[in-house]
């Protein structure tokens, strides 16, 4: 696209769901005409307003009209404010993912900065009522507005931009830190994010984005009699948060500087877009708001025009859209009834589901082991957390009552005779698994649905012994059960139906991302686990350093290194992940007789005293060395990357021969919610073409055309 401005705009607003401006003379009190602007895409909640260029020029239209009429003394003010519940979602994305190249996206960036740049060069004092959901360009129209109202109610405000590989380009990066200081913009900008938080109304009323908090059942009719205090003179409205001088002089950079360390040991320096709004917010100390607005202007074209925002999209795309309509699913009708739930298991993972199951599906829940004891831990270690629920203000205590008396335990297993849904949370051992479901299923009706939280075991040879093995249904969870999004639900050759569509229906009502996957060993996402651990343990166990090994990867800008990782989810239990693969797929895959020896040793990483890892424990180096065959050749960083990354490539392709998902999204998918693969890299599949290693693997691409993002080398 090279035409003007207007013909640009139009061509990328062609299938724009367009927010309209309705303005409406509101006669205020002591005489005169505040313009109320009432933003609406005419769709109801499920489609909140966004911004794209057919919605920017109507609201442009109504500022324009609205700022001749101030010249000629006919208004005192101007309030924007959106339709029932909303204000607006931010930009509209699907048309800023298709910008062809940088030209483009920096007039359209220039744009937002120009229409909502008017808020504040009106003649008259402007408003936004911000009544509901506000977020991204959204927050922006509030922020270049003179004055702000919020709503008690409302849910989610913030500024999502740097987790989908953007930074608040139409002023927030200049306006938020001039308006709450550095820190509080820090916290809204980058740190909430990457955090995946948002803010209620009336945490934005106490950082200072908005001036005033008012009840949401009386809330337009006291914004506009606030806003006529405010014009009347009666209102002086102070902003306590605004960084004085001293911030500017002695705060401001050293905010900044902390920050940059916490974000580069948090998440690298691979993502691009937290650091870019960290150099505005840098800026925005001393920067007019002319200058503010450029310089986002030329970030936001930059980060447009990247590979990592298309790859941030792809990923987005997949958990908004494929996640709500999983590949494969059985009609939703064929679920059966759950009323009443038994766990089997009364340890730290079973009392995690307890406690997910009684709050989500509101049912009965009964737990089971060995012995009372164990079940007495159990309820009390539930008991435990449902009061740290209640410490937190995460539920009330009616709540807390419910769930309180809706869990129990027993040891005998006639007691689950009338649970519609059992999932066991027993040892990682194929004989443990099937002795449990051996011995609950004669208690059951056929009808029951048995899952299994398995991490690689089989599930098919889980059921082999049952009566009824095609109600048995893989559902395995990621640790910790309740913050982790995805459940790999797993379909043996005879789980049926009802079966399955009872799992996908479970899986929803938990709030969580169902995939579905064929039984194969480690199903998706411990199966590409296990070949980067396997070939990190391989790498050192043959001669490459520990540290050459553990930072080689860092360019798939993954959360934690391969060593991490280990760390994190025990050397045990990564031993006997690397077995089970080993025994499946030997050719491919690596065991390692020394990750068993540092298990048994409990050594790995050295730590100080509050946990931070200085490196690797001098006793883990030695128990490796002592078995490195003499001249070993150590592999450079490069080569193990590259090595990983055919290698991952090579058995992601296998996997999607074998049906073990549907399509390489399904892949991608598993692991940014299962395993933290960053949106900016767009998971691993849009990665390994990028990089080359598809086409030395399997000789053609996972796409085509490949998906740009991240395949940086530093």
């Amino acid at each position: 696209m090279t035409g003007t401005v207007e013909q640009d705009l139009a061509a990328l607003a062609a299938d724009e769901v367009v927010t309209e401006a309705y303005s409406r003379d509101v006669p205020l009190p002591d005489g005169g005409v505040l313009v109320l602007v009432t933003v609406d895409n005419g769709r109801d909640h499920k489609r909140p307003n966004t911004f794209g260029p057919r919605s920017l020029a109507a609201l442009e239209r109504e500022l324009l009209a609205a700022k001749a009429r101030a010249a000629r003394g006919e208004i005192r003010g101007l309030a924007v404010t959106g339709k029932p519940f909303i204000l607006g979602a931010g930009a509209d994305l699907s048309q800023v993912g298709v910008v062809p190249d940088r030209a483009t996206a920096k007039r359209i960036v220039s744009t937002g900065h120009r229409v909502l740049g008017m808020l504040g060069e009106l003649g008259v004092p402007s408003f936004c009522f911000i009544n509901g959901l506000t977020l991204g360009g959204a927050l922006e129209l509030a922020l270049n507005a003179d004055y702000r109202t919020v709503a008690e109610s409302v849910p989610a405000i913030a500024f999502p931009e740097v987790f989908l590989g953007l930074i608040p380009g139409w002023g927030g990066c200049f306006l938020l830190p001039n308006l709450i200081g550095i820190e509080n913009a820090l916290r809204v900008i980058v740190e909430n994010p990457l955090k995946q938080k948002t803010l209620t109304g009336p945490q934005a009323f106490e950082l200072g984005i908005a001036d005033v908090l008012l009840p949401s059942a009386s809330f337009l009719e006291r914004s506009i009699a606030w806003a006529g205090d405010v014009l009347a003179g009666r209102v002086k409205v102070e902003r306590p948060h605004a960084p004085g001088r001293l911030e500017r002089l002695a705060k401001w950079d050293i905010a900044i500087g902390v920050a940059r360390k916490q974000l580069e040991s948090r998440i690298g320096t691979v993502p691009r877009s937290p650091y870019v709004a960290l150099d505005l917010l840098k800026g925005a100390k001393r920067a007019t708001k002319a200058e503010g607005f450029a310089a986002e202007d030329e970030a936001l074209a930059d980060l447009i025009a990247g590979d990592q925002f298309a790859a941030s999209m792809y990923a987005f795309d997949l958990t908004q859209k494929r996640a709500r309509k999983p590949a494969g699913a059985p009609d939703a009708a064929l679920a059966k009834k759950v009323t009443k739930v038994g766990v089997i298991g009364a340890g730290l993972m079973a009392s995690q589901f307890a406690l997910l199951f009684a709050r989500r599906l509101k049912v009965p829940v009964q737990i089971t082991d060995l012995d009372q004891a164990r079940v007495d831990a159990g309820i009390a270690r539930i008991h435990e957390e449902i009061g740290t629920l209640l410490g937190r203000g995460r539920v009330n205590q009616d709540e807390a009552n419910r769930l309180t008396a809706s869990i129990t335990g027993t040891t005998d297993l006639a007691d689950f005779a009338d649970c519609d849904w059992v999932i066991e949370a027993v040892f990682e051992e194929l004989s443990v698994k099937q002795q449990v479901f051996a011995d609950v299923e004669p208690h059951l009706s056929p009808e029951a649905v048995l899952a299994t939280n398995t991490s690689s075991l089989s599930v098919e040879a889980i059921g082999a012994r049952l009566q009824h093995p095609a109600r048995v249904v893989g559902f395995h969870f990621f640790n910790p059960v309740a913050v982790m999004p995805l459940i790999e639900v797993v379909r043996t050759p005879a789980t049926d139906d009802a079966t399955l569509s009872t799992a996908m229906t479970v899986a929803r009502t938990l709030k969580k991302n169902a995939v579905i996957v064929r039984d194969a060993p480690g199903f998706v996402v411990n199966r590409i686990l296990a070949k980067v651990l396997g070939e990190a343990m391989h790498a050192v166990d043959t001669g490459t350093p520990f540290p050459v090994v553990d930072r080689a990867l860092d360019a798939f800008g993954l959360p934690m290194s391969p060593f991490e990782l280990l760390d994190l989810v025990g050397l045990q239990v990564g031993a006997h992940v690397l077995d089970t693969h080993h025994a499946a797929f030997p050719e491919r895959f690596f065991d390692s007789a020394n990750l068993h020896a540092l298990a048994d040793a409990g050594v790995l990483l050295a730590k100080d005293d509050t946990g931070t890892v200085k490196g690797f424990d001098k006793r883990a180096i030695a128990i490796v060395q002592r078995t490195v065959p003499k001249g070993a050749t150590p592999l450079t960083a490069e080569q193990f990357r590259e090595r990983v990354e055919d290698g991952l490539a090579d058995e992601i392709h296998r996997m999607l021969e074998d049906g073990v998902v549907a399509a390489p999204e399904d892949i991608d998918l598993c692991l940014v919610l299962g395993a933290g693969y960053p949106f900016q890299a767009g998971g691993i599949t849009p990665y390994l073409d990028r990089v080359g290693a598809s086409e030395r693997a399997f000789g053609a691409t996972f796409h085509s055309p490949p998906i740009r993002g991240a395949a940086s080398r530093s």
